[in-house]
């Protein structure tokens, strides 16, 4: 068996953080790629690894000196080496680096240096071999990532060294240069691991215990959710849960590997497991609801004509909205009328402009538009496996004077969504967790 066991900044903040990860690796014999992010903040008052050097490089880049930024990340780096008992020469490693800056060093170059400090430290304090991941995380030309040449970079080394710690956040491109991903890099640096090896599972280390079935910050206490799949997933990100990003899941989606968030600082917790699908006839005695997420500030334009060619007319409503770069988030059909979600941020200003376009090609009765509209997702796979969800989630809504303004499901049956006013947003929430979940 093998495990890909990426570790989050928060997770390799300081030398307390390090002792833990090595008690969970130690603890089972199949984390065998070990992915770091750079050291991140220790207390509220702290700061990031990467933050300080793209401070540094800023301040570079402007001709102020970065001297104090600079002492401070040597500091950090050698206070984990020291506390630890390492023998690495991180300092001088540090300095050399320190010694080059200049305002044409690259920006990716040097913010990727925290992930590459923190990983070489992590590696000798585990007793594992270090591959830097500019040696087998491969760019091609056009800045994508080169999956082919990187499964098989790293699929070497595993072979080469058995036991491997590999930085994430960055890898190299043709050129030789060092390229960064997006924040939350190292997330794809582990998927692009496990998927390079087939692993069994890919944990992500992190310092919360899964995924939460509602925000905390709306719903106190709510349960973690045991088990999800990627579908869920997906759905519950699209309405604005903080999860994954979709880059750092494709990887190991793809090839069917299952994915553990978990928490370093509480590794009892089984955290939350992503799989690409359930076995509902396993007998699990899970919640049929999954999560519930939502999104504030959307518009609603209802469009109203007799006789209407439905079908025509929405075409001509859709190619509008295109054109304005307007996104259109849901679309309700009725015989003589069709009504349109879009993001009021995303419309702006040019709300009039598609009103007078809309009122020339489609010519119809009445245009109304509503603004302040939330979008409140119910999502759960179990759902059209249970008579009357539609029915308990309308009748709570509605005995808590909230008044629906418009639905929809998904073709796949794994949401129900609803759009109510902004002001009620935060109370549909509780009310519809409080109903299938509390």
């Amino acid at each position: 068996m093998i495990k890909v066991a990426k570790f989050g900044g928060s997770s390799v903040a300081g030398a307390e953080q390090f002792k833990k990860v090595k008690a969970i690796v130690d603890a089972d014999p199949a984390r065998r790629i070990v992915v770091s992010s750079a050291a991140g903040k220790r207390d509220g008052g702290d700061h990031k690894l990467t933050d300080l050097l793209y401070l540094c490089h800023a301040h570079i880049t402007y001709g102020v000196s970065c001297d104090d930024i600079a002492a401070s990340i040597r500091e950090r780096l050698v206070g984990i080496r020291d506390e630890l008992g390492l023998t690495l020469d991180i300092g001088s490693e540090v300095d050399a680096m320190l010694s080059k800056l200049n305002r044409d060093t690259s920006v990716d170059e040097l913010v990727s240096r925290g992930e590459y400090f923190t990983s070489k430290l992590m590696a000798e304090y585990l007793g594992y071999r270090f591959v830097d991941a500019a040696d087998c995380v491969l760019f091609g030309l056009d800045g994508q990532i080169d999956r082919e040449k990187t499964y098989a970079a790293i699929r070497s080394a595993l072979e080469a060294y058995d036991r491997i710690v590999i930085p994430g956040f960055y890898g190299k491109l043709p050129t030789g240069k060092i390229k960064v991903m997006t924040r939350g890099g190292s997330d794809i640096t582990g998927a692009l691991a496990a998927a390079a090896v087939d692993a069994d599972i890919y944990e992500n280390w992190t310092d919360v215990s899964g995924i939460l079935m509602a925000d905390p910050r709306i719903v106190e206490n709510p349960a973690p959710i045991a088990k999800i799949t990627y579908a869920e997933l997906q759905e519950l990100a699209f309405m604005g849960a903080s999860v994954l990003h979709e880059d750092s899941i494709a990887p190991v989606k793809e090839k069917g590997i299952a994915l553990n968030i978990r928490n370093t600082n509480r590794p009892e917790d089984e955290g939350t497991l992503i799989v690409d699908s359930v076995d509902e006839e396993n007998g699990e005695q899970e919640r049929f609801i999954t999560g519930i997420a939502g999104r504030r500030n959307f518009t609603i334009l209802t469009v109203k004509k007799h006789n209407m060619n439905t079908t025509n007319s929405l075409r001509q409503a859709l190619e509008i909205f295109d054109r304005y770069h307007a996104p259109v988030e849901h679309i309700t059909l009725g015989l003589d009328s069709f009504a349109l979600v879009t993001s009021t941020a995303a419309l702006g200003d040019s709300v009039y402009d598609v009103i007078a376009d809309m009122q020339k090609a489609v010519r119809p009765d009445d245009i109304h538009v509503q603004e302040g509209i939330s979008l409140v997702a119910t999502v759960g796979r179990k759902m059209s496996f249970q008579p009357g969800t539609s029915g308990r989630l309308f009748h709570a809504l509605g005995r808590n004077g909230i008044n629906i303004r418009t639905i929809a499901q998904g073709a796949d049956e794994i949401s129900i969504i609803v759009g109510v006013e902004n002001k009620d947003f935060e109370n549909a929430i509780r009310v519809l967790y409080d109903r299938f979940a509390g």
